[in-house]
C-alpha cells in the first residue's frame, strides 16, 4: 500500500477515536463519523462490552474504505492542482525574468544616445558634449586672442609703414629739392662755361 493510502488511514482512525471520545456531544461531519456514531448508538451492551452487529460492521469497514478512497482521489486531485500552481508559478516567474530583462535593455537603450553610430548614455553623451563645447570655446579664445594679437600686429605695421611712406615723401622731397639745386648749379656751370668760351 502507498504512503497516501497509510495516511488517509491515520486520519480515518484519528477521527473515528475523537469520536469515541466525544460521542454525545459530536456533530457530524463525514459519513464514517455518522455511521460510526449509528453503529455505537445501534450496539447492545453485554457485561460492560458493545456488541457491534457484524453486517453493520462490514457496511461501516465499507464505507471507510469508500471515504478513504474519496480521500486518496481527493488528494490527487488536490496534488494535481498544487502540482499545476506550482508549474504555472515557475512559469510566471520566468516570465517576470525575461520581463526584467526586457525592461533592463528597454531602460539601457532608452537612456544610450546614438552619436556617429556609437551608443552614449545620457550622462557621457552630456559629458562628451560638455566636452565639444569646451573644447570649441578654447579654440574660439585662442583664434580671437591670436586675431587681437595679429590685428595689433597689422595695426602697428601700418603705422610703422606710414611712418616709412612720410619718411619717403620727406626723403624724395629732399633728394628732388637736391637734384633741382643740383641741376641748378649744373646748369649755372654750364652756362658759365658756354659764355667764356
Amino acid at each position: 500500500m502507498s504512503n497516501k493510502f497509510y495516511i488517509a488511514a491515520v486520519i480515518a482512525l484519528a477521527s473515528v477515536f475523537q469520536m469515541n471520545a466525544q460521542i454525545d456531544s459530536l456533530e457530524t461531519e463525514t459519513p464514517v463519523q455518522d455511521e460510526f456514531t449509528s453503529l455505537i448508538k445501534q450496539s447492545n451492551n453485554y457485561q460492560g462490552y458493545k456488541v457491534v452487529d457484524y453486517d453493520k460492521l462490514i457496511e461501516l469497514r465499507n464505507t471507510t474504505r469508500n471515504y478513504i478512497t474519496e480521500l486518496k482521489e481527493e488528494i490527487i486531485v488536490q496534488k494535481n492542482t498544487v502540482d499545476q500552481q506550482n508549474d504555472e508559478i515557475e512559469k510566471l516567474k520566468a516570465d517576470l525574468a525575461a520581463t526584467r530583462d526586457e525592461l533592463e535593455r528597454v531602460t539601457k537603450e532608452k537612456d544610450a544616445l546614438m552619436f556617429l553610430g556609437m551608443p552614449f548614455s545620457k550622462g557621457g553623451y552630456k559629458g562628451m558634449m560638455w566636452g565639444i563645447v569646451g573644447i570649441l570655446v578654447v579654440i574660439l579664445l585662442i583664434l580671437f586672442f591670436r586675431y587681437k594679437s595679429s590685428h595689433a600686429a597689422t595695426k602697428e605695421a601700418r603705422q610703422k609703414l606710414d611712418e616709412t611712406e612720410k619718411e619717403f615723401d620727406t626723403y624724395r622731397t629732399k633728394a628732388l629739392e637736391k637734384e633741382q639745386r643740383l641741376g641748378r648749379m649744373l646748369q649755372d656751370e654750364r652756362n658759365k662755361s658756354t659764355g667764356n668760351s
